[in-house]
């Protein structure tokens, strides 16, 4: 079992090293958006799956880190200090935003994010040190050392990089102590408050790492991008990120991944279909809300855990009747009935 998920691993490593190198331009701008979006979904899956929030306003970060980045590096300083400034401002928005916003639970939070999401573009409209409503502009390219990351390939490799760092992060934080507290805190804030849990304190930790994973993939794509405006971080981003994390699996690091690129592949080529000769206007909008809703859909009914763990149980449950059976077999004796 174990030794089946590493050589998973690698293999995905491998196509992650090899894809950049095959695909077209086209193909490129998919993948880059696949693991900046991931990043963001992981943090989303993280703060749904294990403290129980919902937020509609990660797409808020998720912009933080992208104007930080790039109003660092328009000052002269180094790119790279402005693709680490990205996370650590955007965690500590979150953490002076999560102290009132997370007294709140349930559908009350969601609309609170939603509220501080709207805020957010209308504060940024306004701000001239921001662009205002035309935009940030001039955005320089990210360099790394002597080196300037001027190609489609080379923002894949720096996206999917970051990404690999997110899921490592994420994955020890599930593994530790606190991550078996965050489990308790999933289950019920009762029982975890009355064996010592700081309920508060651990939420709003939760709140803010998944802040700065969306804070670390904003500042990849302004450099990528080279240019930011409100109108790219609108509300429905935020409910995408949502339904990325709900179709891979809430509480899953690799659901988060996989969930983002399903729903970013077919949305991609779903648009590309509805652009086809003969198709109306209104088509590509038709075909990718269509997208969500029938993946979401079918996801709650037939796989109300998400893909990845729904699909994980389902290779544990063929193995332990596979081991049953051997046993079985070398005792002599037929297996149980299952």
């Amino acid at each position: 079992m174990r030794s089946a998920g590493v050589w998973a691993v690698l293999a995905v490593a491998a196509a992650t090293l090899v894809l950049p190198l095959v695909l077209d331009s086209g193909g490129l701008a998919v993948y880059v958006q696949v693991a900046v979006s991931a990043s963001v979904v992981v943090g989303i899956s993280l703060l749904m799956g294990y403290a129980g929030q919902v937020s509609l306003g990660q797409a808020v970060f998720f912009a933080t880190g992208g104007y930080t980045a790039a109003l660092v590096s328009q000052a002269g300083l180094p790119t790279l200090a402005g693709l680490l400034a990205a996370p650590v401002v955007a965690a500590l928005c979150a953490l002076v935003l999560g102290l009132p916003l997370l007294r709140l639970r349930g559908h009350h939070l969601a609309f609170a994010t939603i509220a501080v999401h709207l805020i957010f573009l209308v504060v940024v409209a306004q701000t001239d040190a921001l662009g205002g409503s035309t935009g940030l502009q001039g955005i320089p390219l990210l360099s790394l050392g002597p080196l300037e990351v001027s190609t489609n390939q080379g923002y894949a490799y720096v996206a999917w990089a970051v990404l690999a760092v997110v899921v490592v992060v994420a994955r020890n934080i599930v593994r530790s102590r606190p991550g078996r507290a965050l489990r308790a805190l999933a289950t019920s804030e009762t029982a975890a408050a009355s064996s010592g849990i700081p309920v508060g304190r651990y939420k709003l930790t939760v709140f803010a790492v998944s802040a700065a994973f969306a804070g670390a993939a904003g500042g990849v794509f302004a450099f990528y991008i080279g240019f930011l405006s409100p109108g790219m971080f609108p509300v429905s981003m935020s409910i995408t990120y949502v339904v990325m994390a709900v179709v891979g699996g809430l509480g899953s690091v690799w659901g988060a991944v996989a969930g983002t690129a399903l729903v970013t592949v077919l949305v991609h080529y779903l648009g590309v279909l509805g652009t086809l000769g003969g198709m109306p206007d209104y088509a590509p909008s038709v075909f990718t809300y269509a997208v969500y809703g029938l993946v979401l859909v079918l996801t709650v009914l037939f796989l109300p855990h998400g893909v990845v763990p729904s699909l994980a149980e389902w290779w544990r449950r063929r193995v332990r009747a596979r081991e049953g059976r051997e046993r079985g077999g070398a005792d002599g004796r037929a297996p149980a009935p299952t």
